[in-house]
């Protein structure tokens, strides 16, 4: 395709994007709009969210304790390096939804919505999203939004100048300027705060104009759901001086006022301050005026117009009306610098210069803890906080949410260099670890307290994380704990320093995961230089609050947290080259546990099993039945085995009714029989164990000790760890040497 034509492409794309988007319309035509679609035209900025959040949709998301929540889509949506997915925060997704509702109900944004909580919780991005989602929005048709431009037009389409003065002698007969072409237009004067064009239609005939245009009934519906900016606003003080003095110059033709506007359509944008704006800390009001008639771009106004003082309104609040303004780290300004805010919050309009500006948006703001904590000291606190909604965002306790994290991360660096497996798992247990509270006895029930009290930090996260029980607790703590999991999750959620407030930060974070990828002592990133990294981190105390804790009982210990995580990935890579030697499949202890619930649980009821091959009716496999219960220790006769076996089969059906139509995973059901038939396992192939390992330790090495068996099972490890585990040679080989000089 030539230059030509491309330019010609190009051309009818946008033109066709253009004209489909009804972006420029006279006042008639967005009359015309309002009619079809008035629920979608009469929104305020509240709504207007509020539907961008329902439009991108909901999912439910499972928690460890066995419940589901709600979270939306938009927070998933991503803008390149600018806007990245919120990873979990539901709760906070939540609370942001019914504040908007609560707005839409009041009809006024009348409290500013403070996100609070440490450094790098996502306070910011949560925001942004919102934001991100807000830009998208505008551009489906379903988030259509309109303003207006005052247009005056070249003299040929009026006698007298402008076409003010002698509206009957025009030399071209137009029913609006709002289409004109660029030649034909003298002068053009938008509305600096992109005021909703219905605020056009004079404050008293509004409600009767609505019910003339869409009918008595929805009209009355529509009605008393509209904001206030909407029911009794007026439009911003310039273009009230405008239209009064076209109004005064037609003679009181309401028609040729009307012919001067032009609606145009809003399409917010965070880049060019579009309706989307964040406001940094700074030193200064948000807002100011300059005079327009002074400009000499508006000598080409009419006579009546140049005569009265305009003013060009600028700055942060005037960019950001009918949309969101950020205050980011608001609370590191002085006091002073936002009390208009209290006013603005309450009446939705703040005073610049000579003017008063009404405000249509919605104001967002993020803290972190230690300046909130020394606000609440200011004298005049109460007064901010009942203009503030206030909305905690702490720290993940989810490991596996935290890993999603750094999945970013992780795949820019893996562009580079290779990544290994569990680098940013080891990574988000430590972080995790860091941020836990010990649990408190006495917020418990006294059957429940003790087991609760006992928990360590590991595995208080795994419960947290993915709901998994100690194994050393019977099957009735088991059951007892899992009734407190709520209980766990939300116990510290109503006092100052909850859970989640102290600890590693994700940005911190980062930083240790690209320090670590820049290790010359590893030929990979892999949690082997991300514990190296840690190890180094921990030693800077005086920078950090969270390695100052206290340690209690093993909780608040960064230090050890490190050995933690070390011993957890130890018992994954065991398992993992032990899986790659190719000795056995694990899969078979789970075909080997859902078989033994399958045969008790006909000996319990006493009936037979069809032979699949014969298709006889058979007895169940006592053989198999009596091999298991010796691996797993089970009593050896009499009504304590059957007890035992009939515990079985209710931990099952229990399982089964926490996870209503999954399939039973009897790896989670009986954590504790698993290990005992791998335990088993392994120490009747000790002796071939034992070989193989010493031809691990010395894999690649010239050594009389190694065996041709021992080099090739070493190769076939490796090959196997490549292929299904996804390690390269050098990780693969550093992990069998990791693991052979801590465990073996």
């Amino acid at each position: 395709m030539g230059s030509t034509d491309l330019l010609t492409y190009i051309d009818q794309i946008v033109r066709k994007d253009f004209e489909s988007k009804g972006r420029v319309l006279s006042f008639d035509e967005y009359l015309s709009l309002v009619g079809e679609k008035p629920k979608l035209q009469l929104r305020g900025s509240a709504q207007y969210a509020a539907d961008m959040m329902d439009y991108y949709g909901t999912l439910d998301v499972d928690t460890a304790d066995g419940e589901s929540t709600r979270r939306f889509n938009v927070f998933d949506l991503t803008n390149g390096d600018s806007v990245r997915r919120v990873v979990g925060q539901e709760h906070v997704q939540n609370h942001l939804y019914r504040s908007l509702k609560s707005f839409v109900r009041q009809g006024v944004n009348n409290r500013l919505v403070l996100l609070h909580g440490p450094n790098g919780s996502a306070k910011s991005s949560l925001i942004h999203s919102l934001m991100a989602g807000l830009e998208q929005y505008s551009q489906e048709n379903e988030g259509a939004a309109y303003t207006f431009n005052w247009v005056f037009p070249v003299e040929r389409f009026s006698k007298g100048g402008i076409g003010i003065n002698t509206y009957a002698t025009k030399k071209e007969n137009v029913s609006s300027y709002a289409k004109l072409a660029d030649e034909d237009i003298l002068a053009k004067i938008p509305c600096d705060l992109k005021d909703h064009p219905i605020l056009l239609i004079p404050l008293q005939h509004r409600r009767a104009f609505l019910e003339k245009l869409i009918g008595k009934k929805e009209s009355e519906e529509l009605w008393i759901t509209l904001p206030a900016y909407l029911s009794k606003g007026e439009p911003c003080h310039r273009c009230k001086q405008i239209a009064d003095a076209l109004l005064l110059t037609s003679g009181g033709d309401y028609k040729k006022v009307l012919m001067h506007v032009q609606v145009e359509r809003i399409f917010y944008s965070r880049r060019y301050r579009k309706g989307v704006v964040t406001i940094e800390p700074q030193f200064h009001v948000d807002a100011q005026y300059q005079q327009l008639t002074m400009n000499r771009s508006m000598g080409s106004l009419p006579a009546s117009l140049q005569s009265l003082n305009l003013f060009a309104l600028q700055g942060d609040l005037v960019d950001g009306n009918r949309g969101i303004i950020e205050y980011s780290d608001l609370l590191k300004r002085p006091v002073d610098t936002f009390k208009y805010l209290l006013a603005a919050s309450e009446t939705g309009a703040v005073n610049i210069g000579s003017t008063i500006a009404y405000l249509d948006t919605l104001m967002l703001g993020s803290t972190n803890e230690l300046q909130l904590d020394a606000f609440k000291e200011f004298p005049d606190f109460t007064s901010f906080k009942a203009r503030i909604d206030l909305i905690r965002v702490p720290y993940l306790l989810s490991v596996t949410q935290e890993k999603e994290i750094y999945q970013p991360d992780l795949k820019q660096i893996g562009m580079e260099t290779h990544v290994a497996p569990h680098t940013g798992w080891a990574l988000a247990l430590w972080a995790v670890l860091t941020r836990l509270k010990k649990p408190n006895s006495i917020n418990y029930p006294p059957h429940v307290s003790t087991i609760v009290s006992n928990l360590s930090p590991l595995e208080k996260a795994k419960l947290l994380d993915t709901g998994d029980m100690p194994m050393t607790l019977t099957a009735e703590d088991r059951k007892l704990l899992r009734s407190a999991m709520r209980k766990l999750r939300e116990e510290y959620s109503n006092i100052p320093y909850y859970e989640g407030r102290m600890g590693a930060s994700a940005r911190e974070l980062k930083s240790i995961l690209f320090s670590a990828a820049q290790n010359h002592d590893f030929q990979c990133l892999s949690p082997l230089a991300v514990f190296r990294e840690l190890e180094e981190f921990v030693k800077r105390v005086s920078e950090y609050d969270f390695l100052k804790q206290d340690v209690k009982d093993g909780f608040h210990d960064s230090t050890e947290f490190i050995n933690t995580v070390r011993n957890e990935y130890l018992n994954i890579i065991d398992r993992e080259v032990r899986d790659s030697i190719g000795l056995y499949d694990s899969k078979q202890w789970e075909d080997f546990l859902r078989k033994y619930i399958q045969h008790i649980s006909l000996l319990l009821k006493k009936e037979k099993i069809k032979n699949p091959i014969t298709g006889k009716m058979e007895d169940p496999d006592r053989a198999l039945v009596a091999e298991f219960e010796a691996i797993v220790q089970a009593p050896a006769e009499g009504p304590e085995l059957e007890g035992f076996r009939q515990h079985a089969i209710s931990q099952v059906g229990a399982w089964a009714l926490d996870h209503p139509g999954k399939a039973v995973t009897y790896a989670k059901v009986f954590p504790e029989f698993w290990h005992k038939l791998e335990k088993h396992y392994y120490e009747s192939q000790k002796a071939l164990l034992t070989k193989m390992h010493n031809a691990l330790v010395l894999y690649g090495k010239e050594s009389a000790e190694v065996t041709e068996e021992g080099s090739q099972l070493a190769e076939q490890t490796v090959n196997n760890m490549k292929t299904k585990l996804h390690y390269c040679e050098h990780c693969a080989k550093d992990v069998i040497v990791f693991l052979m000089r801590q465990r073996y």
